[in-house]
């Protein structure tokens, strides 16, 4: 077999690192490498050990299907969306709001536990300001404990339905059940109430949770905005846009309708799904070496 032209591979690495750049700036910002010293090589004891699965999860650039497919399942929970339309800039700024969540996901899972510690803190504090009240009267606080349950069992689905669609090396069923029981420890250091441990518990949280879910205008509206008008250049809106379809390809028929979001399960199983695995592997392939956390 021929050699490859040295030129060939340098313009392919070019891009490679192109592709990297652009991911460091829109998830992590300009200070990548200070936030990789902090976290990954900084020394202590961690809350999570490198064979834990939150760090194959976590790991793995299906994450950035699974942040996508979190902010839209999320949002069928009227109180929650309220608390995002009212208090978050996502629409001036949704990278910022992007990087923020990256920062925590990725302390959390892989840094000291004293700098993880420091970040939860920093949410529960922040989450004790949002509150007010919804569109249907009802009042919400982000600090009310059935509300952060909420949060956090879209979140973890999230990611374990990409990681199943979307992964490297997905996990068997006692690697996800222990996936779950990893996330409940943060979830109660954000005082999330009896969190699941299990994927069996997390379904039975979410179908327990089915009856105060629906579409509002607020839920529709961000999802639009995310998936058909988000605030990016021409050339960024074809790798986002797939993202997106892959996102939506992986959540419950149901959250689709009360989105109206499309359905097309055909050509979802022969064409989206496989785009976004090969998404997954691009992204991968792009950061190879370098520190992105991409969840949201």
């Amino acid at each position: 077999m021929p050699a490859v032209p040295a030129a060939l591979t340098d313009r392919v690495e070019s891009v490679r690192l192109a592709i990297a750049a652009a991911l460091r700036d829109r998830v992590i910002g300009d200070n990548a490498e200070e936030k990789r010293d902090a976290i990954m090589n900084a020394t202590g004891p961690r809350w999570f050990s490198e064979s834990s699965p939150l760090y194959t999860v976590h790991s793995d650039s299906s994450m950035f299907i699974g942040g996508m497919r979190a902010l839209l399942f999320q949002s069928l929970h009227p109180l929650a969306m309220a608390g995002v339309a009212q208090h978050s800039d996502y629409r001036g700024d949704p990278w910022g709001r992007l990087q923020r969540t990256a920062d925590f996901v990725a302390a959390t899972s892989f840094a000291p536990a004293d700098v993880a510690q420091r970040a939860v803190d920093i949410v529960v504090n922040v989450h004790k300001r949002v509150k007010g009240t919804a569109s249907d009267g009802r009042e919400y606080s982000a600090s009310d404990p059935h509300l952060l349950r909420w949060v956090h069992v879209a979140e973890v689905d999230s990611f374990i339905r990409a990681h199943q669609a979307y992964g490297a090396s997905p996990l068997d069923t006692a690697g996800y059940d222990q996936y779950v029981a990893d996330m409940a420890i943060i979830a109660r250091k954000l005082g999330v109430p009896a969190p699941p441990t299990s994927v069996q518990g997390l379904k039975d949280q979410i179908k327990q949770f089915r009856p105060e879910l629906r579409g509002t205008t607020e839920s529709r509206d961000a999802a639009k905005y995310l998936l058909l008008t988000p605030p990016l250049e021409l050339v960024a809106r074809v790798p986002y846009s797939l993202i997106a379809a892959s996102a939506i390809a992986i959540l419950p028929r149901w959250a689709r309708s009360d989105l109206q979001l499309p359905y097309l399960p055909i050509t979802e199983q022969l064409v989206v799904k496989p785009i976004g695995q090969i998404i997954s592997s691009t992204i991968r392939w792009a950061t190879s070496g370098d520190f992105v956390t991409p969840a949201v």
